[in-house]
């Protein structure tokens, strides 16, 4: 017994020090193998009385079994290591065939986007959301767009099969259905932009079925013209670098606002040149106006205390004069070589500190 007990001990600590799968095993082959020291215990097994046989055996089997489970829970943990060391060792698998290396860049619609909202942002504006699909009264009815308007009409709408109420649900044609949304669940003051993906029966150089704008509203008891000029003002002369660029608002017309106007910002055409900043021509850029009355009152806000303005303008439009891209079908056409040229690093992160790309 005390032979047993000396040797339980010796096999615990040699099993608890093995480094390696390989030095387990020559562990494992000293004390079980054919000539191992527990091996060797029970060869003595023979010479003994029966009552003595007994009890050793007794001891004898509950080392082999301790010493087998010692070493079976080892040798799982040396080689997860091992497993572990190999696959820090192996960054090639040689199994795949060689990659040439890619360099990601950032799609010029989701800077352009980064950078409008950063600068509406420290306006104090925040971003809301909204569905694609909107339903009928949503997207048309609650912005005061009449039924005859051409807007909602077949050729210029995607409309959904089925209807609801009456009416269908239509892949939204501007993202003016979030502010419904939130007048709806929102108590003014209200002050958020809105970008997202729109969609319209439209495809040529300079229109897409489907592209992105970026909207605003405010709804405050004290907002006026004036505010909306400031503001979208500071945008344009932030978002193409100009500190002085001459800015126009010019009588419109849009059913949602009144008054309403379309804003151009100053720029030059010469010899073939384009370029935006002080000149003899203007660039139309955006619609924007004082929110409609009525569609103050479909949202259950009083227009008797309450006004604001709203503005939209499509940011692939914002993204082809800011750095130049003719076409605006190449956005959506998914050329790497397009990308690689108009793309932009993943650290060019916008920031009204360090400036928006141009």
């Amino acid at each position: 017994m005390d032979n047993a007990d000396n040797l339980r001990g010796d096999l615990i600590c040699a099993i608890a020090a093995a480094e390696s799968t390989n030095a387990l095993e020559a562990v494992r082959v000293s004390a079980l193998g054919k000539k191992g020291t527990i091996t060797k215990l029970m060869k003595t097994l023979g010479s003994m009385d029966p009552d003595e046989r007994k009890l050793e055996g007794q001891e004898i089997n509950a080392l082999k079994a301790e010493v087998c489970i010692a070493i079976d829970e080892r040798k799982v943990a040396l080689e997860g290591a091992e497993l572990d060391a190999r696959l820090m060792a192996e960054q090639v698998d040689i199994s795949l065939p060689v990659r040439p290396r890619s360099k990601g860049c950032v799609h010029p619609i989701s800077q352009v986007i980064e950078e409008m909202t950063v600068i509406f942002c420290e306006m104090g504006f925040t971003v809301a959301e909204g569905p694609d699909i909107e339903e009928d009264w949503y997207n048309f009815t609650a912005l005061n767009i009449p039924p005859e308007h051409p807007a909602r009409q077949e050729h210029d709408t995607f409309y959904l099969p089925g209807k609801k109420n009456g009416d269908r649900k239509v892949l939204r044609t501007h993202t003016s259905p979030v502010q419904i949304h939130t007048m709806q669940e929102k108590e003014p003051p209200i002050r958020i932009i809105v970008p997202g993906r729109t969609y319209r029966c439209d495809y040529d150089a300079t229109h897409s079925p489907m592209f992105h704008q970026v909207e605003g509203l405010v709804i405050d008891e004290n907002t006026h013209m004036g505010h909306l000029k400031g503001c979208l003002i500071e945008f344009c002369r932030a978002m193409f670098q100009v500190d002085d660029l001459p800015v126009r608002f010019r009588p419109s017309y849009f059913p949602f606002t009144e008054p309403s106007a379309e804003v151009d910002i100053g720029c030059t055409r010469a010899d073939g040149e384009f370029r935006i900043g002080h000149g003899d021509d203007w660039l139309e850029i955006l619609g924007c106006g004082m929110v409609n009355p009525k569609v103050l009152e479909n949202c259950g806000i009083d227009s008797t205390k309450y006004q604001g303005f709203a503005f939209g303008m499509g940011v692939e439009r914002i993204a082809m004069l800011k750095y130049g891209i003719p076409d605006l079908r190449t956005f959506f056409e998914s050329d790497l070589r397009w990308l690689k040229h108009y793309g932009f690093s993943a650290l060019d992160v916008p920031g009204m500190v360090g400036g928006v790309n141009r």
